[in-house]
């Protein structure tokens, strides 16, 4: 009450201003530059952009991208669920140092993240990549460094959605599954499950986003071989910087009309709160 009685003697032109300038700032910083992506996409009109899109380099892009996406996402829907688990449902020593170390990709440069791979991984100076190597197994530089790195820079967002909500539900539910009979696995999939599904879903979505626009730690440890290691935000790179302006234009697009997509899914999905 006091909050909103406080709102309310803010005098109109006070309201007014911050509006403009919050407004102003999102437009200046997202909504302008997102916008001249797409007009320059389409300058030269929709067949040359479509044209753009049917290169065969440009098609392995995506078509990578995706794959690595959906790998990277799965593998991270299943940690993230057991980790939120583990975290909420279980008192160990190093409960807060492991919980620190979960939001570590989100405060490390993603070239770092690239550079720490390569630093473990290489097939020659590595710590396991002459071992890996030998079995048959490339990491650096191939399509298996590509989802470690994107399920690294992704990791915490599936985490960070269903910690919150596992602690809200709290487990008097489960501890009651349980004492009539409910295994591990049912009460899992009858209680828990349906009680974090929205959690999921928007760590999932936002997790799937993350990964599709991931380009600093796979610039690292992807090679950048078009037509074979060549992500679609490396395409972006090598177009731009190979003056073909239609093409980089194109594929920036795609990606961000991909990213967009994933955040309406997401507020569409996320229930409105409702104040009292």
């Amino acid at each position: 009450m006091a909050s909103e009685s406080s709102r309310l003697r803010e005098p109109l032109a006070v309201r007014i201003a911050l509006r403009v300038v919050t407004i102003g700032y999102v437009f200046a910083l997202v909504a302008v530059p997102t916008a001249l992506v797409f007009k320059n996409a389409f300058a030269d009109g929709a067949g040359a952009f479509f044209d753009a899109l049917k290169e065969p380099d440009v098609l392995h892009a995506f078509q990578l991208t995706v794959e690595i996406t959906l790998i990277a996402v799965l593998i991270n829907l299943v940690f993230g669920v057991a980790v939120s688990l583990l975290l909420v449902r279980y008192d160990f020593a190093g409960k807060r140092i492991f919980s620190a170390l979960i939001d570590v990709p989100l405060s490390v440069s993603p070239v770092v993240v690239g550079l720490a791979l390569v630093l473990v991984y290489n097939g020659r100076t590595g710590w396991f990549g002459p071992t890996l190597e030998s079995w048959g197994l490339k990491i650096i530089f191939a399509t298996p460094g590509m989802i470690m790195a994107t399920v690294f820079v992704a990791l915490p967002l599936v985490i960070r959605e269903i910690v919150p909500v596992l602690t809200e539900l709290g487990d008097d539910q489960e501890q009651a599954a349980r004492s009539l009979g409910a295994n591990g696995r049912q009460t899992f999939w009858r209680i828990t499950l349906p009680g974090i599904k929205w959690a999921v879903v928007y760590g999932i979505v936002l997790s799937l986003a993350r990964s599709l626009g991931e380009f600093g730690a796979i610039k690292i440890v992807a090679g950048n071989i078009a037509g074979q290691t060549q992500t679609a935000t490396l395409v972006v790179e090598q177009k731009y910087e190979g003056f073909e302006q239609t093409s980089a234009y194109a594929v920036a697009a795609i990606l961000a009309f991909a990213a967009m997509a994933c955040l309406v899914v997401v507020s569409i999905l996320r229930p409105k709160e409702t104040s009292e």
